[in-house]
């Protein structure tokens, strides 16, 4: 059971942003958390206020509960959430991520509040279609294995014994929610959905982001990018502006400085 249920807990939100227009709340992969999204965070445009969910289990929220099923994951953002609905909401998800911030849309309705104006997603096909697999079932060497596949993990980092065993807790957890979700049976949302997919993503090329056209009424919008399934940090200029373009603010993301790395 997940004991703390504070926006401030749940939330990370470094640009007070009063006068923008739109709100984006966005959710990790498995195994990510808030700092995996800065890179292009940063570059959106003024028009858009956003936040990203930080996840039990890691980070500053390391001595925190990780969450056991994408049941209670869920319940404990919407609830978060709502002091956030007095303008107009979009969800991004990253590969897990993109399941949450689905059910989470799907969550909204369910209590009779405004559906996101958007729902954007990247990595992972929609989760009707998305393949599931036993990874959280695994020893710590099939677990070791997954992150050094993705890359996303510095080796460094996984060398250490202590910084491995912390990690490993949560991640093995985050692929518990993902593999036991079975996604909600519903009518399709009303809100349009933009898919953004690595070109060389092993886990989400053009067929798997198509699968997303049966979660939504309205046209389905794909963009690809170069790049693999974290495809994220090394495009995340052109990501700015297609996050934008997609929520109708003016990009001036082209015209910000950012370092070459992240």
């Amino acid at each position: 059971m997940v004991r703390e249920t504070s926006r401030a807990s749940w939330l990370r939100r470094p640009a007070a942003r009063p006068e923008a227009g739109r709100r984006l709340v966005c959710f990790p992969h498995a195994g990510g958390a808030a700092s995996s999204f800065r890179p292009w965070q940063r570059l959106l445009p003024d028009g858009i206020e956003y936040a990203t969910v930080q996840y039990p289990g890691r980070e500053d929220r390391v001595l925190d509960p990780v969450v056991e099923s994408m049941a209670e994951l869920v319940d404990a953002v919407v609830d978060v959430l709502l002091p956030l609905l007095d303008r107009p909401l979009a969800l991004f998800g990253h590969s897990m991520g993109s399941a949450v911030a689905y059910e989470v849309a799907l969550e909204l309705r369910r209590r009779g509040l405004p559906e996101p104006m958007r729902l954007l997603v990247a990595g992972r096909a929609a989760p009707h279609a998305a393949a599931v697999g036993e990874i959280h079932r695994a020893d710590d060497e099939v677990l070791l294995a997954e992150l050094t596949r993705y890359g996303a993990t510095p080796r460094e980092v996984l060398a250490d014994p202590e910084l491995r065993s912390g990690i490993l807790r949560y991640v093995r957890a985050d692929y518990r929610v993902i593999e036991t979700y079975r996604p909600s049976v519903e009518p399709p949302l009303s809100c349009p959905v933009s898919v953004y997919h690595g070109t060389a993503d092993p886990e989400c090329g053009t067929a798997q982001a198509e699968t997303w056209a049966a979660v939504t009424s309205r046209p389905l919008a794909l963009s690809p990018f170069e790049g693999g399934h974290f495809f994220l940090v090394p495009q995340r200029v052109r990501l700015a502006e297609a996050v934008a373009r997609d929520l109708g603010v003016r990009s001036v993301a082209a015209a910000r400085t950012w370092p070459s790395t992240p």
